[in-house]
């Protein structure tokens, strides 16, 4: 939820977006990736790195934050206290140096089996950057 973000970063960003934009295209996923988005568009408000937005809704469906080990634990704490505030489905947290994924659903907390797995959307989002980098 940066401004001036890293080129390894970004290219994590482009990836998902890109990967599950085709995705959503094709219909096979409902809610359309968004990058660097404000969460909230009647004021000012958090931009996690992707958003999944419902159209038909006008929903936030899963917020997805890239990060690094030094604010892994940070970061995670705010996708908590946003997918709380903003009432949104699933949140993620990607670490891409150590390449590791940590999630949160709403009203439930952190959830530890399975952590790169979107249940709003039925992928794995590891699997989109599976060959990437």
């Amino acid at each position: 939820m940066g401004v001036n973000a890293p080129k390894e970063h970004q290219r994590v960003i482009a990836r998902l977006t890109a990967e599950l934009f085709f995705l959503y295209k094709k219909g096979l996923v409902c809610y359309e990736p968004l990058p660097e988005v404000m969460i909230d568009e009647s004021q000012t408000s958090a931009t996690p790195d992707v958003i999944l937005f419902d159209n038909k809704n006008f929903t936030n469906k899963v917020i997805i934050e890239i990060t690094t080990p030094p604010a892994f634990k940070s970061d995670s704490e705010k996708v908590r206290l946003l997918i709380e505030k903003y009432e949104v489905a699933e949140g993620f947290i990607y670490d891409h140096i150590k390449k590791r994924w940590k999630k949160h659903k709403y009203g439930r907390g952190e959830i530890i089996e399975n952590p790169s797995f979107c249940d709003s959307i039925g992928y794995d989002l590891n699997t989109l950057l599976i060959d990437a980098f």
